[in-house]
C-alpha cells in the first residue's frame, strides 16, 4: 500500500546536477506539485582541484531548474559534513575498518539537514533520485527496495527514520535507469546522458591512496600469511581492505593472495591464498549502531534476509541475540569477506527493515 496523496504539495527535489534528480523534479511537477530545487555543495576544497564537478553539477542542476521553470536554492553544507561525516570516516580507517560514508551522509546531511533546510523554506515534503520507493502499513511507513534491482539504493538508506521517511518522496522507486534516461532525453534534458556519480559520497573519484594520506598517516608494515610468515609489505593498514586482492604485490607460485585480516597493535596485514580461503568465511556476524525503519527492532529467532555490502544478493539469516544497540545473526551460508566497519543491512522481501554497523564476525583472522 502507498502514501496518501500528495498532490499539490510543495516539493523541494535535491538537485545534484546529475540525471535522477532532473527527472525527480520534471516527475514531480507532472503529477502537480509545486517544485523547487536545492543544490547542495559539501566540500569546499574541489573547486581548484581536478576532481572538481561541483561548479559544473551546479550549472547542469541551474539549467534544468531553468527548463522546468521551477526556482533553485544553493546552500553550503560543508561544515556538517566535515564534522558529522567526513571525521568519522577518517576516524574508521585509522582503526583499520572500512566504513561507509554514504549512509551516514544520508542520515546527517541528505535526510537531516537539508530536511530541516527544505523545511525552513516552507517545503512539505522533500524528494530525491534514489532508486527506492516509500510504502505505508496503516500508519507506519515503509522503505522499500526500487523496482531496478540493479540500481536499488535501499542499503544507502538503511538508517532512515520514521519521521524522515513521512517528509520523502522518492519518484524514481518503481522506475529503471533506462527509463529515467529515456525521460529525461525527452525533455532535453543536458543531464540526460550524464554519468552516474562514484567514489566518495559528494567527494567523488579519487587517487584514494593519495587523498586517504592527506588526511591520516601512512604507517607501512609486515605482510605475513596466516601462519604469520612474512611476505610482504604494507604501505598501511589504511588503504586495505578485507577481500582484496589487487595492489598486494606477492609475486610467487600458487594461487593468487588476498587480504585475511589486520593486526593493529602488531601493525600486521594478514594475507592468504585462494578466493575461497577458510580464513575469509564466516557465519556469524556481530553490528552495533542499530536503526531500524519502523521503529520496531529485530528480535532473537526472526528469520530475515541480510547483505553484509550493497552488490550482495540477499542471504537467509537468524537473528541469534538483539540488544539496545546491537545484533548478532548467523547466516545459513558462509559468507566471504565480511568487513567491519560496513553496513549490515536487512529485508523482508521487497522492504528494508533497517540496518547496523558490522564491528567483528567468527573468522579465525579478522580485524584484532
Amino acid at each position: 500500500m502507498t502514501g496518501t496523496s500528495t498532490q499539490g504539495s510543495h516539493v523541494i527535489v535535491g538537485m545534484s546536477g546529475g540525471v535522477d534528480s532532473s527527472v525527480t523534479a520534471y516527475l514531480l511537477k507532472q503529477q502537480g506539485h509545486r517544485v523547487s530545487g536545492l543544490f547542495m555543495k559539501n566540500w569546499e576544497e574541489d573547486d581548484t582541484e581536478e576532481y572538481c564537478s561541483a561548479a559544473a553539477d551546479l550549472a547542469d542542476a541551474a539549467q534544468v531548474c531553468e527548463r522546468l521553470n521551477i526556482p533553485l536554492h544553493e546552500v553550503n553544507f560543508a561544515h556538517e559534513y566535515w564534522e558529522n561525516v567526513f571525521s568519522h570516516f577518517l576516524q574508521e580507517y585509522e582503526a583499520g575498518r572500512t566504513p561507509n560514508p554514504d549512509i551516514l551522509c544520508n542520515k546527517e546531511i541528505k535526510f537531516k539537514e537539508f530536511l530541516l533546510q527544505a523545511e525552513a523554506l516552507g517545503a512539505d515534503y522533500i524528494a530525491t533520485g534514489h532508486y527506492v520507493a516509500k510504502g505505508q502499513q496503516d500508519a507506519e511507513f515503509q522503505l522499500l527496495r526500487g523496482a531496478d534491482r540493479n540500481k536499488d539504493q535501499s542499503y544507502f538508506l538503511c538508517s532512515l527514520q520514521q519521521n524522515q521517511l513521512a517528509k520523502s518522496l522518492f519518484p524514481l522507486g518503481e522506475l529503471s535507469k533506462p527509463e529515467v534516461r529515456d525521460i529525461a532525453a525527452a525533455q532535453q534534458f543536458i543531464t540526460h546522458n550524464k554519468k552516474d556519480s562514484t567514489g566518495i559520497c559528494f567527494i567523488g573519484e579519487r587517487r584514494f591512496k593519495d587523498f586517504l594520506s592527506t588526511y591520516l598517516k601512512r604507517n607501512p608494515g609486515d605482510m605475513t600469511d596466516a601462519d604469520g610468515r612474512i611476505v610482504g609489505r604494507h604501505d598501511g593498514l589504511m588503504f586495505y581492505t578485507l577481500g582484496q586482492r589487487h595492489g598486494l604485490n606477492i609475486g610467487g607460485p600458487g594461487d593468487a593472495w588476498y587480504v585475511a585480516g589486520k593486526d593493529l597493535q602488531a601493525n600486521r596485514l594478514i594475507v592468504v591464498q585462494g578466493h575461497d580461503h577458510p580464513a575469509l568465511l564466516s557465519t556469524r556476524v556481530e553490528a552495533s549502531n542499530t536503526e531500524w525503519v519502523s521503529g520496531r527492532p529485530l528480535m532473537a529467532g526472526d528469520r530475515v534476509s541480510a547483505k553484509t555490502r550493497y552488490r550482495q544478493q540477499d542471504q537467509p539469516c537468524t537473528v541469534l541475540d538483539s540488544e539496545s544497540d546491537s545484533i548478532r545473526v548467523e547466516f545459513d551460508q558462509p559468507q566471504r569477506a565480511v568487513t567491519p566497519g560496513q553496513a549490515l543491512v536487512f529485508y523482508k522481501e521487497r522492504v528494508c527493515l533497517g540496518g547496523a554497523t558490522i564491528f567483528a564476525t567468527n573468522s579465525p583472522v579478522g580485524i584484532t
